[in-house]
């Protein structure tokens, strides 16, 4: 098609926090919009709320990684399609998709998930000493965001976080588009190789935990255990974490609803749907392709075409949020897109509330005068990636 966009338009971000501008115009103008994918194929982008929804709900379309054509490159070449490994159910439709997700369902429900927030009450807190000790200024993604997540994320799992340089580094060097293709491999090969090793340790000394729940059920291989354990490391790590920091740096520069929060802090669970909407920081690689011939509001996608959504531009469609460039703590956020929609909704969104809770809970209470430590301008961002989000921000307070 000769009107096809490039795939590199919707990175090109001009403001910290906002989407790129070209989803505007294309929201009013072609919210399905023919797109030209790395491969050469020429897909489509959708980018309003409504289109989104449709596609992300419509079973006749797929996540099989077999059959995709990715909207991304990763250091300029081409991402090849694969067949979905056991136990990556990310990559799968149902019926598989359906029996593994179901496996680990009752361990992130909402019951479930506030359990474990006087826990996460108690790792934010020893992460806040352990910054009141290092004095500031301080990076908040290496010295609050990052250990507290992790932490949160090894407690429930069942991964020594003694250990977590055999595993913490990797899923940070896979959302890096830029990271050196061979240490991303190895990286991903050593944290393969060390959840093996652990998964066969739970099966002879099994805990309290994630995986040895999964082992004690008796029906998965090794392979798909483990496979699960990197999925829910890749994908609860570095969004959670990104959400945190992030956050912190939007309230940050609007100080006016940073006020409005720290005086009314009831407000937290209203303010934290906002920040999910507002900022959207899985940003560009949700992709689905057809398996038959589909009619989109009036747009034929044929059998085979991939259209790859925009969940940040969705979340500021003005058709279904006021003033949606603006962050307003208190508005109503009900249907925000933040963790994707239908059957591959993010799994552990319970989580990463009640994380997001007490990690936000807890910088505020400690630190009534947090502040930037560098203009805001000189915050480095994460532009590129699935992830959104910011390589340091320095603080003090």
């Amino acid at each position: 098609m000769s009107d096809a966009i490039s795939y590199e338009v919707p990175w090109a971000r001009t403001h910290q926090f906002d989407p790129p501008a070209v989803f505007d115009s294309l929201r009013t103008e072609r919210p399905l919009a023919a797109m030209t994918y790395p491969d050469g194929h020429v897909g489509w982008l959708a980018s309003s709320y409504e289109l989104v929804r449709k596609v992300l709900a419509d079973p006749r379309f797929s996540h099989d990684s077999e059959i995709c054509h990715f909207p991304v490159t990763h250091q300029g070449e081409i991402v090849p399609t694969w067949p979905p490994s056991p136990g990556m159910f990310i990559h799968m439709d149902p019926p598989d998709h359906t029996r593994y997700r179901r496996l680990l369902a009752g361990e992130f429900t909402a019951r479930r998930s506030k359990e474990l927030a006087a826990s996460a009450d108690a790792v934010a807190a020893e992460q806040i000493e352990a910054m009141r000790a290092a004095d500031g200024p301080l990076d908040l993604v290496t010295g609050f965001s990052r250990p507290f997540v992790l932490r949160m994320l090894s407690e429930i799992v069942g991964l020594p976080y003694e250990e977590r340089e055999r595993y913490g580094n990797a899923p940070t060097l896979l959302h890096d588009p830029d990271a050196d293709k061979q240490e991303v491999a190895a990286a991903y090969e050593a944290v393969t190789a060390f959840i093996v090793e652990l998964v066969e340790k739970k099966r002879l000394e099994p805990g309290e935990d994630l995986i040895s729940r999964l082992v004690a059920r008796g029906e998965l291989t090794t392979e798909e255990v483990t496979n699960m354990v990197i999925l829910l490391l890749f994908a609860g790590y570095e969004t959670t974490e990104s959400a945190l920091t992030v956050g912190v740096f939007a309230l940050l520069h609007h100080q006016d609803q940073l006020a409005l929060l720290r005086a009314e802090p009831e407000k937290l669970d209203a303010a934290i749907e906002e920040i999910l909407r507002y900022l959207t920081i899985n940003q560009y690689q949700v992709y689905r392709t057809a398996l038959e011939d589909v009619d989109l509001d009036g747009v034929l996608v044929k059998k085979g075409d991939t259209v790859t959504v925009s969940l940040p531009s969705a979340n500021r469609d003005p058709a279904k949020f006021e003033c949606p460039e603006q962050l307003r703590i208190g508005r109503e956020t009900a249907g925000h897109l933040a963790f994707g929609f239908g059957v591959h909704q993010c799994l552990g969104q319970n989580l990463a509330r009640v994380e997001l809770r007490a990690g936000l809970s807890a910088l505020l209470r400690a630190f009534p005068d947090l502040r930037l430590a560098c203009a805001f301008d000189e915050v480095p961002l994460r532009l590129k990636g699935s992830v959104f989000g910011v390589k340091s921000l320095l603080v003090s307070w």
